[in-house]
């Protein structure tokens, strides 16, 4: 029997009145995943053989159940408490992923035709963008919204692109917070600040993939070999997901573009002699970052004799020279937010273009500030 579809609420409508061994040959599953289905639902407030038959939305779990039982050992009242559910908040997410990958048209793009040096490797960073930010100029210095961020980050591409060096190869290093938040709410997931923000979560997503596809693709022309990075950021951890996922599938047919889909925060890419290390900074700071990157990526660090890593999350520039390799922190290329400018957390805005030989390490470096562009 093919497997019929079966939502969660539809398999907890269907054992009020019937056994699991039942739903396993009604849903066309077998009895290990109905069990394990019912485990998950349990946690929503269903287990009837428990007298609870109360659910939570889903994206949400059961944190205590009280039951008062009368003199006759009958039910009499029931008190739920409930909390968001992580987990399930995340496989949701992913499940988003799966849906949107079916609606997103695959293309092929074909491999440039223009012959840069194989030797060097183009890598532009991009940290902290915040899309979706909304700045008050008067308020901070800086006006900033979707509309503004949309336009500064393709005519910083276009100028970037055409000043770069000719290579062969290419990274787009998206080191994390590209959206200013990631749910329906306007919240930062870990802490739930309010964050100021200028438009709607759909619309924002809307944007993300525009503007997002738009890059990779100018890349592409330029580049035979273009590496995309989509880091996790403590702004976006989830839709850093969906960002990987999505661009993943997209360009799964274009032999040029390989799209990083790693799930843990700290990423790594190997030219020749030099080794490239990224992390957000929002899970560990710069001091003993370069003993994590070495402790995870020991057989790269090994064969290489130059070593770079890159972060952002505190906005502004610091450089730092270990005796294992070199760690730099980005600015971005947003304006400050209110919270910023109150606190008095000014830095300079700039976004780099840097140049790795396979034999030298770092040989240029291009800086592109807003300013550059008007």
């Amino acid at each position: 029997m093919a497997a019929a579809k079966c939502s969660d609420d539809d398999l907890i409508e269907f054992l009020k009145t019937n056994s699991q061994t039942v739903a396993a040959r009604h849903f066309g599953l077998n009895q290990r995943s109905i069990q394990r289905r019912a485990k998950r639902i349990a946690l929503r407030g269903h287990s009837p053989e428990h007298d609870m038959t109360h659910t939570v939305p889903d994206g949400f779990k059961v944190k205590g159940v009280s039951s008062l039982y009368n003199k006759d050992g009958l039910l009499s009242a029931q008190w739920v408490k409930s909390s968001a559910d992580d987990e399930r908040r995340y496989q949701m997410m992913v499940d988003a992923c799966e849906a949107l990958r079916d609606d997103l048209p695959q293309i092929t793009i074909p491999v440039s035709r223009n012959h840069g040096a194989d030797d060097l490797l183009n890598v532009y960073t991009i940290t902290d963008f915040h899309l979706g930010m909304l700045s008050w100029g008067e308020e901070t210095g800086e006006d900033y919204d979707t509309d503004i961020a949309e336009k500064l980050l393709i005519d910083w591409f276009s100028e970037a692109i055409s000043k770069s060096p000719d290579a062969k190869s290419c990274v787009f290093a998206q080191l994390g917070d590209f959206m200013h938040w990631d749910g329906m709410d306007a919240v930062t997931p870990a802490s739930k600040h309010l964050l100021d923000a200028d438009t709607r979560f759909a619309k924002l997503v809307r944007v993300g993939i525009r503007v997002t596809a738009q890059v990779i693709e100018m890349l592409a022309a330029k580049y035979q070999s273009v590496y995309v990075l989509h880091a996790e950021g403590n702004h976006d951890p989830a839709s850093s997901v969906w960002l990987r996922e999505t661009f993943a599938f997209r360009y799964e047919h274009s032999k040029s573009i390989t799209v990083e889909v790693r799930p843990d925060p700290y990423y790594c890419y190997e030219h020749g002699g030099v080794s490239l290390f990224w992390h957000h900074s929002h899970k560990h700071r710069i001091d003993g970052l370069d003993a994590v990157f070495v402790s995870k990526f020991r057989e790269v660090f090994g064969r290489t004799k130059h070593s770079y890593a890159h972060t952002g999350h505190l906005h502004h520039r610091v450089l730092k020279e270990t005796s294992l390799m070199i760690v730099e922190q980005h600015r971005t290329l947003a304006a400050p937010d209110a919270y910023a400018s109150r606190g008095g957390w000014m830095s300079g805005r700039s976004s780099t273009v840097i140049t790795y030989h396979k034999q030298f390490g770092e040989v240029a470096r291009l800086t592109i500030s807003p300013e550059m562009l008007k």
